[in-house]
């Protein structure tokens, strides 16, 4: 099924969910801007998939200051970009009961990476998308973690939870504008994510759930038909079974807010 975009920047593209739907992208016959910190991945890609097809641009979106002038190139290149996918996500482990143990450092790096790096590219990508004519898409990456947290990696689940509901309110701020906001959760993903050098306590983390070609063939198989929310394994048990539920009472205060501004 082909993607109904035709250009797509995909953030968060150097290796696992970023680097494989980019591909997957690329193969339905989109063109695709690939963007992350490791230069050589990213030029890897696009000698993998060709400069026709697709093309590079480093860039370190925890440098919040500097992404206006990042998004303002990249529309002043690439004119026709009608889909942005924010990929980019770290996963650490805190054990917050021991304080002495807890870098604030990385805690913030990790919630300017999984959170607020979104809101910055977001905000700088809107003005661009919504004076399209057509119809152009935000897509965020967030995790079944944001629906239901595990105590290893505390502060990865509280940023994802926390994009899960900026996402939702931004969707019905967009609603009836041309720019279609979705959200993609994924459940644990055979990625580096849970790499030993980047999470010392997890052993073989490689080998740690769902393989991720499976997980992309469900991942775009939602995308592709276009559903605003697009949940794969557990993320879609757990949605299901109470997330969908929350969701009717967060629409029935939109509702009844905006009968209250009507009236």
């Amino acid at each position: 099924m082909p993607f109904q975009y035709k250009k797509v920047l995909v953030i968060g593209a150097t290796s696992g969910i970023g680097k494989a739907l980019a591909s997957r992208f690329v193969q339905e016959g989109s063109i695709v801007i690939v963007v992350g910190r490791r230069k050589e991945n990213l030029e890897a890609f696009v000698h993998e998939h060709g400069k026709d097809k697709a093309s590079a641009v480093p860039f370190d979106i925890t440098e919040l200051d500097k992404i206006p002038n990042f998004v303002t190139n990249i529309t002043k290149t690439h004119t026709d970009l009608d889909c942005v996918l924010l990929n980019s996500g770290i996963q650490r482990t805190f054990d917050f009961s021991k304080p002495e143990t807890v870098d604030i450092n990385v805690v913030q790096t990790e919630f300017t990476t999984n959170y607020l790096s979104n809101l910055a590219l977001t905000n700088a990508f809107l003005p661009f998308l919504k004076s399209k004519k057509g119809e152009s898409a935000l897509i965020y990456t967030t995790s079944s973690l944001g629906l239901v947290p595990i105590i290893r990696c505390a502060n990865y689940c509280a940023s994802k939870a926390a994009l899960h509901h900026y996402i939702l309110c931004l969707r019905e701020q967009l609603r009836g504008s041309t720019v279609k906001i979705v959200e993609l959760y994924p459940p644990a993903v055979q990625t580096e994510l849970h790499d030993e050098k980047h999470q010392p306590q997890i052993k073989n983390g490689r080998q740690y759930g769902m393989p991720l070609d499976q997980f992309t063939d469900e991942a775009y198989e939602g995308l592709a038909a276009g559903k605003e929310e697009v949940t794969v394994g557990s993320a879609q048990d757990w949605y299901n079974k109470f997330e969908s539920a929350r969701q009717e009472l967060f629409h029935g205060i939109v509702k009844m807010r905006k009968q209250m501004d009507d009236k």
